[in-house]
């Protein structure tokens, strides 16, 4: 037989089985549009929320560092979500604390260390040994908070855009002390 044949009488039969069982027809399209249905009502009745894109701050994975992992989980332990793109969110930072007293003693103890075969300079030593006077002289009310983050980090950036604080208040909280020895 040619396939029109075929066709043909396939729908014939489809055509006479559907109208011998009229019920079952009614309930095969009745019960699609009942579905729709009810999916259209519930759309009607809670409309869609609209949810801004939401940009979380970056947190360094064990293998970029111990100090940057540690910083990525203290300073973002709250995970905010962000209207706008995070500095760290660029490809290749591992963290944004690059420029804290930490982070600073860390990397030129690291390069000294590393690098004391190749490079002897004094100066390094000497930069080492200033930054860790200064860190050993500041006492508990001497430190404050303000020294340990960098301006537009996401830490104070998020004090100064994302709270709802007056600009005095954000500022008295940067100026606050920090004890070394509680810490």
């Amino acid at each position: 037989m040619a396939f029109w044949t075929q066709l043909g009488l396939l729908l014939w039969k489809n055509f006479t089985y559907r109208r011998r069982q009229t019920f079952q027809l009614l309930i095969e399209v009745a019960w699609p549009l009942f579905i729709f249905f009810i999916l259209i009502s519930v759309r009607l009745s809670y409309p869609p929320y609209e949810q801004h894109e939401c940009h979380f701050p970056n947190k360094a994975m064990p293998s970029a560092g111990t100090l940057p992992w540690i910083q990525g989980i203290i300073c973002n332990a709250n995970n905010p979500c962000f209207r706008y793109p995070t500095p760290g969110e660029s490809p290749g930072i591992v963290g944004n604390f690059n420029a804290s007293i930490v982070s600073r003693l860390f990397s030129d103890a690291r390069r000294l260390l590393l690098y004391s075969q190749q490079d002897t300079s004094i100066k390094d030593v000497q930069k080492v040994l200033g930054k860790l006077r200064k860190l050993g002289n500041y006492s508990g009310l001497d430190l404050k908070l303000r020294d340990f983050l960098t301006d537009n980090e996401t830490f104070s950036d998020f004090l100064r855009h994302n709270v709802s604080m007056p600009s005095s208040a954000v500022e008295e909280l940067l100026d606050a002390g920090v004890n070394l020895q509680q810490v």
